[in-house]
């Protein structure tokens, strides 16, 4: 029985631009100093993580009217590691909106440096993976997988490479652009 919402395969032209998304209130709550943004990507990350792209605003809005207007075709990739790459996301980005409470209460400026680093780590990922194409949650994933962390069960498509090669663009749950599972 599978406990997970998160599909096993989901489109990585829809990550990137998931990633945009984020990059860019990212970017806004850096800039303008807009600290609450970051509780809105804290909720969006943790639904994402432990419920699934289906139940994150940011993915639904990318899913519903971002995605169809870029002609890429979809390219299949791993869901795991970009699921843990959310559940980074969702830690940097509680622990933001922890500073931010914290300097709102007590006027500490350790807690808003804590921000500000944090909000920095928030733009670098995102632009990264937007940008480049490379996800650093996704990266940290497969260091744990060789480390012996993470078994190789959680993602055999990680664990063994050749595997993508012989998968055909859908799996046995849809099509490869699983955002909409």
């Amino acid at each position: 029985m599978k406990t997970s919402r998160f599909p096993a395969v989901v489109d990585d032209v829809t990550v990137r631009l998931v990633a945009a998304v984020v990059l860019a209130v990212g970017v806004v709550a850096l800039a303008t100093s807009q600290w609450w943004l970051y509780a809105v990507l804290a909720v969006d990350f943790t639904l994402r993580a432990s419920l699934g792209p289906s139940a994150s605003p940011v993915a639904r809005l990318v899913q519903r009217w971002i995605r169809p207007a870029v002609p890429a075709a979809a390219r299949p990739t791993a869901g795991p590691p970009k699921r843990f790459a959310a559940a980074i996301g969702a830690v940097m980005t509680v622990a933001a909106t922890a500073l931010w409470l914290t300097t709102v209460i007590t006027g500490s400026s350790i807690a808003a440096a804590g921000v500000v680093v944090i909000g920095v780590v928030m733009v670098l990922f995102p632009a990264l993976e937007s940008l480049l194409g490379i996800c650093v949650g996704c990266v940290l994933f497969s260091w744990l997988m060789r480390l012996g962390l993470v078994p190789e069960e959680v993602c055999l498509d990680c664990a063994d490479i050749t595997r993508r090669r012989r998968r055909p663009a859908t799996d046995a749950a849809g099509p490869a652009d699983a955002l909409t599972r």
